[in-house]
């Protein structure tokens, strides 16, 4: 018996176009996200990703910088996570070629953006639906996020990995912010009002994040997170 027919079975043979459009179905499409995730990551050894934004040329001060984070990276051993498109992913995915190292990108369909870029390794390239999805990977097979600047994306997934933290509801590990300038006003501001004036966090919290400029700093932090606390990558 087929998939297919087992599905159908499941929902007593109702009308399939019906099946197909329905909430009850959309749960199969997100497991079998799930499954072909899980079942790619879990063999790919540590890695660490790397955030920005899409619309990053490659004339960029930060394209550069982000493919040379990505090269060191691979010299200490780590593999580079990305989500697979252009700008500051397909940097990331250029440096971690350029290392010989594993290049896995994490590609999201979206209907003006963005196909995987030519940088990725052809058996690590997953795409997916649903964003929620492909948070959840990039969270759970990374030993370390590197941020660079980006938009409202980028910052949705530095939060959530932020918060993810803070609530203790995965391990902690190193969250790096590259390029100062581009970030201190934000922090400034969420240590001065939503830290000071509103109390709305801890100051311990802010202890999750690093700011650096260099690409030698970037990797040092990911390295001092493990031998600091004796720790291994999570692989």
């Amino acid at each position: 018996m087929t998939n297919e027919e087992l599905i159908k079975n499941a929902f007593d043979n109702k009308d399939w176009n019906e099946i197909q459009t329905s909430d009850s179905w959309s749960i199969f499409k997100i497991i079998a996200e799930f499954v072909e995730g899980f079942s790619k990551l879990s063999k790919i050894g540590p890695c660490v990703s790397i955030f920005g934004s899409a619309r990053t040329k490659p004339d960029n001060k930060y394209f550069k910088l982000a493919e040379d984070i990505a090269y060191k990276l691979t010299q200490h051993g780590y593999g580079v996570i990305t989500g697979g498109g252009p700008g500051i992913m397909e940097a990331g995915n250029m440096g971690a070629k350029k290392g010989n190292g594993k290049s896995v990108g994490l590609n999201i369909d979206l209907p003006f953006e963005q196909s995987g870029n030519i940088f990725i390794d052809p058996d690590k390239l997953i795409s997916f639906e649903h964003f929620f999805v492909r948070k959840v990977m990039f969270v759970k097979y990374a030993q370390g996020f590197i941020v660079l600047p980006g938009g409202f994306g980028t910052f949705d997934e530095l939060f959530e990995a932020i918060t993810l933290i803070q609530t203790e509801k995965i391990g902690s590990f190193p969250i790096v912010l590259v390029g100062r300038s581009y970030w201190k006003g934000l922090f400034d501001w969420i240590k001065e009002v939503v830290l000071v004036e509103e109390k709305n966090i801890d100051e311990e919290d802010l202890d999750l994040i690093h700011m650096v400029d260099t690409a030698d700093e970037a990797v040092d932090k990911i390295n001092e997170f493990y031998s600091k606390y004796l720790l291994s990558p999570n692989f």
